[in-house]
């Protein structure tokens, strides 16, 4: 069996455009007339315009010609490993060049998993988790403002089946500042009133995108751990391991990252510093589904759990719910999902009661919907 062909397709989501609003997918097509879908991730709250994605395209076009066309779609490590290490411009990790590796990657593995009439996961080790644990988003409009309305949102989040969710608590979230203590007393008053609420019936993760300096991260820490935060995620910026592994030294609250790391590489070091114990990879960017496995192999290796990033389009939620299933340190899942998430697959994604069921169908368990497909094409 061979790659004898592809096709690239940038589908323009609906409001509000949550994983983006253009989502770059690929399809990678066999002699045999199996195709396999991936997903190059295109864009984010911040990059929505359709002249950000043109680079994105050339790019996952011209690694699909130079390292898949003509080859054995099976070969999948070689091909990972070609495509990493011949580029010696992009040899170096960045998230220029591994969401594309990642894409054509989810691609293959679709393929493989079809050829074999099996889900990706039983091709990696098989079920081990009937039904995947998910969190949203807790909403912080007017949050800041009102923290005394948090814990009528969290028992909104309750109702809905959800167990746990995550909060940005300081806005805005760029540029890199430290906190002044009035605002971290405000973060106290919204977990105080989630926890008035519905006590610990619901897990609140903090996030801050990394926005903190290393000792005002230690503050915010010390001053919310009463609360018992299900994470700290990204205290600092994730480039600087070793300061990160200074606040996780400082606080008891378990820290979180790796929406913005690629590779096993940069992975590795997190686990080596004890940066981190939740390792959050983004399969769409961190290398694909090859590298998502061998990561959260490592971070089982240091009894680390993996609770997958997952603001993106479709098919690459898709492939974060095959890692998700095979892998034993599996934790939680983050749910981000647009309207265009529900209608473009024949069977959508299911996602019920603050699970997600994982699909049973051959490769990443998905089939478009062409008319819904069609309707979303951009020219």
């Amino acid at each position: 069996m061979k790659v004898v062909d592809f096709k690239t397709m940038v589908v323009e989501g609906e409001k509000p455009y949550i994983g983006g609003r253009y989502c770059l997918f690929l399809e990678l097509i066999t002699d045999e007339g199996i195709v396999g879908l991936g997903e190059r991730i295109a864009g984010s709250a911040y990059s929505n315009h359709l002249k950000d994605i043109k680079s994105h395209v050339h790019l996952l076009e011209e690694f699909v010609r130079q390292f898949v066309i003509g080859q054995n779609p099976l070969n999948i490590e070689l091909i990972w490993d070609r495509m990493y290490g011949t580029r010696h411009d992009l040899r170096h990790p960045s998230l220029y060049a591994t969401p594309v590796i990642s894409a054509i990657d989810m691609a293959l593995w679709d393929i493989a998993g079809k050829a074999a009439n099996q889900p990706i996961y039983n091709l990696l080790g098989g079920q081990y988790h009937e039904k995947l644990r998910a969190y949203a988003y807790m909403p912080s409009d007017g949050l800041v403002e009102h923290p005394e309305r948090a814990g009528d949102v969290a028992a909104k989040l309750l109702e809905e089946g959800n167990s746990a969710c995550k909060i940005d608590p300081f806005m805005p979230l760029f540029p890199i500042r430290d906190i002044p203590l009035w605002e971290i007393e405000n973060a106290a008053k919204i977990f105080q009133s989630i926890r008035d609420t519905v006590g610990n019936q619901l897990e609140v993760g903090i996030g801050t995108h990394g926005q903190l300096t290393t000792y005002s991260a230690i503050r915010v820490a010390n001053f919310l751990e009463p609360f018992h935060p299900f994470w700290f995620e990204e205290p600092v910026m994730p480039e600087n391991v070793e300061e990160m592994a200074r606040v996780a030294a400082h606080t008891s609250i378990p820290i979180a990252t790796g929406e913005r790391l690629v590779t096993k590489y940069e992975f590795a070091r997190v686990l080596e510093q004890q940066a981190a114990q939740i390792i959050q990879l983004d399969v769409g960017q961190c290398g694909g589904i090859t590298e998502a496995k061998k990561i959260a192999g490592m971070a089982e290796a240091h009894y680390a759990v993996i609770a997958p990033h997952m603001y993106c389009g479709p098919v690459a939620a898709a492939a974060a719910i095959q890692i998700d299933t095979c892998s034993p340190n599996f934790m939680i899942q983050e749910a981000n999902q647009g309207p265009l998430h529900q209608k473009i697959f024949k069977e959508p994604l299911l996602f019920e009661d603050g699970f997600i069921i994982p699909p049973t169908a051959p490769g990443l368990g998905i089939e478009f919907d062409q008319d819904v497909l069609k309707a979303h094409l951009v020219e």
